[in-house]
C-alpha cells in the first residue's frame, strides 16, 4: 500500500507578473497534488511571497526531480526557497534560564504531538529546569555563564547546537544576552520571547516599565533574535487588557501566559514553514 507523502515548498522572489503561475505550473507538470496554498505581494518592497504544500498521491517522478526543477526556477526568478518533507521535523534547542513557564509549555506541546518538532537539547545557565528536562527524556546540558566565561561557553553553546544537528534555537526566558558574533551566525535560526507589547519598554525590568506607566495592556512578543537587542523581525504577539488595580506581580503572572503562547504559536509557525522574513518585518503565511 502506498504511503503518501507531504511536502512544503516556501519561497520569495522579486514580484513579477506569473510568478507563483510558474511554480505552481511546474509542480503541476510533475504530478504535486496541491493541498494548500498561501501568498503575499508586498506593494512596499516588491517581493513576492508564497508557501505551497503538496502531496505525492499522483507524482510522476521521484521528488528529487521537483528539486531540481524547483532549483532551475530559483535561478530564473532569483528566488530563495525551502522544500522539505512534512514528515522531516525541524531539531530545536531550547535556552532557559530559572523561569520555566515558556519551557513547560514547549515540552508539553511537544509531547501532545501539538508542535511538530524535534527536542534535541535544553540548555541552561542554572540547574533549576533540569529535574523538569530530563523528565521529559530530553538532554540537559548546564553551561554556567560569567564576565570571564561568557565567550567560551557561547561556543560550547555554538558547538552543541552543530553537534545536535539543530535547525532552531528558541530563547525560553534565557536570561543572557548573546553577543553580536553569536547573533549573526544564528540569524534566522533563533526565536527569542520578550515579556513586553515590542516595541514599547525593550530590555530588563519590562512589567515594571509598563506599571510605572499606567498601560491598559500587556503583552508577550516572539521574534527573530538579531544583534540589536528585542528588535528583532515581529513573529507573534499576545496582549490582554488590564487596569489601574493591576499589580506589578498580577501582570508578571498573567505575562508568563502570554509569554508561553506567544512562544509556542511561533515555533509552530516557523516549524511549519510559515514564516517569510521581510526586511525587518515578517510575513505569515497561514
Amino acid at each position: 500500500m502506498h504511503t503518501t507523502h507531504h511536502y512544503i515548498l516556501t519561497w520569495q522572489c522579486p514580484d513579477t507578473s506569473g510568478v507563483l503561475a510558474k511554480v505552481s505550473q511546474s509542480l503541476f507538470e510533475h504530478g504535486a497534488f496541491i493541498t494548500e496554498t498561501a501568498q503575499y505581494s508586498d506593494p512596499y518592497s516588491e517581493t513576492f511571497f508564497s508557501r505551497i504544500a503538496f502531496d505525492d498521491r499522483s507524482l510522476t517522478v521521484p521528488i528529487a526531480e521537483i528539486r531540481d526543477a524547483i532549483d532551475i526556477l530559483a535561478k530564473q526568478l532569483n528566488m530563495k526557497y525551502q522544500l522539505r518533507d512534512r514528515s522531516n521535523f525541524p531539531n530545536i534547542a531550547i535556552a532557559v534560564s530559572k523561569y520555566d513557564h515558556c519551557l513547560v509549555s514547549l515540552l508539553t506541546k511537544w509531547k501532545s504531538g501539538a508542535l511538530p518538532v524535534n527536542i534535541v537539547a535544553v540548555i541552561s545557565n542554572h540547574l533549576d529546569c533540569q529535574d523538569l528536562v530530563q523528565w521529559h527524556g530530553v538532554d540537559f546540558y548546564h553551561l554556567p555563564i560569567t564576565k570571564e566565561n561568557k565567550p567560551a561557553q557561547e561556543a560550547a553553546l555554538l558547538s552543541l547546537l552543530e553537534s545536535t544537528n539543530t535547525d532552531l534555537l528558541v530563547l525560553a526566558r534565557y536570561m543572557q544576552i548573546l553577543s553580536d558574533e553569536l547573533c549573526q551566525k544564528l540569524q534566522g535560526k533563533a526565536i527569542n520571547i520578550h515579556h513586553s507589547f515590542l516595541p514599547s519598554f525593550k530590555g530588563a525590568r519590562p512589567y515594571h516599565q509598563a506599571h510605572a506607566r499606567g498601560v491598559k495592556v500587556i503583552g508577550a512578543t516572539a521574534h527573530y533574535v538579531t544583534a540589536d537587542l528585542d528588535e528583532g523581525p515581529i513573529i507573534v504577539q499576545e496582549v490582554k487588557p488590564i487596569n489601574h488595580t493591576f499589580t506589578i506581580e498580577q501582570m508578571v503572572h498573567l505575562g508568563h501566559d502570554l509569554e508561553a503562547t506567544a512562544l509556542s504559536h511561533a515555533v509552530k509557525l516557523h516549524a511549519e514553514q510559515r514564516i517569510c522574513v521581510n526586511g525587518d518585518k515578517t510575513v505569515i503565511l497561514s
